[in-house]
């Protein structure tokens, strides 16, 4: 299965679908409270300067300026819509800029707290993404991030890997979500002062495999491709599919979908590095 979709399509795809997102996001939304309310639990003192890395629309940013009134916010976001939706939103409490999770365009060391919800699953280097966010924290700074991790969508992967007989080129059209091993082996290799890691699972209901579809396409997350494929044509492999989805999921008419959320919250050292890693 393809890790992620090329950075230049993800940026295009939430981009256009950046008047729409608020419309569709419904675990998104529950993973920001979430996230703020761990970062409440984490911090034991309020931060001065916080930065959302892949800011959306900024509901996370509106979350962290209601606790954290005095501090400066700051966004980052690949899609230049979204960041000029959030800014919109923010007003002058906040500054947000276009740029790349795995190349923040921003000086090292000049945060306490870095978060980011929903984002990283779309990375293609995660060990990248995590190390810029320690790199422009200061010493003893915090991440509190939350995305989702490998079993997302299991019930589509599921009914797309029987409809395709587990065809590895036809199984390349799903999106393949970063594992708990995945995270543990970077965060292994990266000095933090305390991590923890946590996942939690969500679930949304909807009518159908089509309305599933739409309401991830129309948040910018792509996570079947179209086009045809051999044998079946696509619309019959999505009419199997969706029949397939009835059978083995469907309850009174409609079908769910499963979120795994990963929740990985770390502080970074405070003094020079001794090879402390993740345990």
């Amino acid at each position: 299965m393809n890790r992620v979709p090329e950075a230049g399509l993800i940026a295009t795809a939430f981009h256009n679908n950046a008047d729409n997102y608020d419309q569709h996001v419904l675990v998104q939304k529950r993973v920001v409270t979430q996230l703020a309310g761990s970062v409440a639990l984490h911090r034991d003192h309020a931060p001065e300067h916080i930065l959302d890395v892949g800011t959306g629309t900024g509901a996370l940013l509106e979350q962290m300026h209601a606790r954290y009134p005095l501090a400066r916010l700051s966004g980052v976001d690949i899609a230049l819509n979204m960041c000029l939706k959030s800014q919109q939103k923010m007003g002058s409490v906040c500054s947000v800029v276009n740029g790349s999770a795995e190349a923040l365009p921003f000086k090292s060391g000049v945060f306490d707290l870095v978060v980011s919800a929903s984002v990283l699953q779309w990375v293609s280097d995660l060990s990248a993404a995590i190390r810029e966010m320690c790199r422009v924290v200061r010493p003893g700074g915090d991440l509190c991030v939350a995305f989702f991790c490998h079993g997302s969508l299991g019930e589509l992967q599921r009914c797309f890997y029987d409809v395709n007989a587990g065809s590895s080129s036809k199984m390349s059209r799903l999106h393949s979500f970063w594992t708990v091993d995945d995270v543990k082996s970077v965060v292994n290799n990266i000095d933090f002062e305390k991590v923890v890691i946590t996942v939690e699972t969500e679930t949304d209901w909807y009518d159908d495999l089509y309305s599933l579809l739409r309401s991830i396409k129309n948040i910018g997350a792509g996570t079947v491709s179209g086009g045809s494929v051999n044998g079946l044509g696509w619309r019959g492999v999505l009419q199997e599919t969706s029949r397939r989805y009835q059978e083995l999921y469907g309850q009174n008419g409609r079908i769910p979908a499963t979120y795994n959320v990963l929740y990985l919250t770390a502080r970074t050292m405070a003094q020079p590095p001794v090879g402390q890693g993740f345990t």
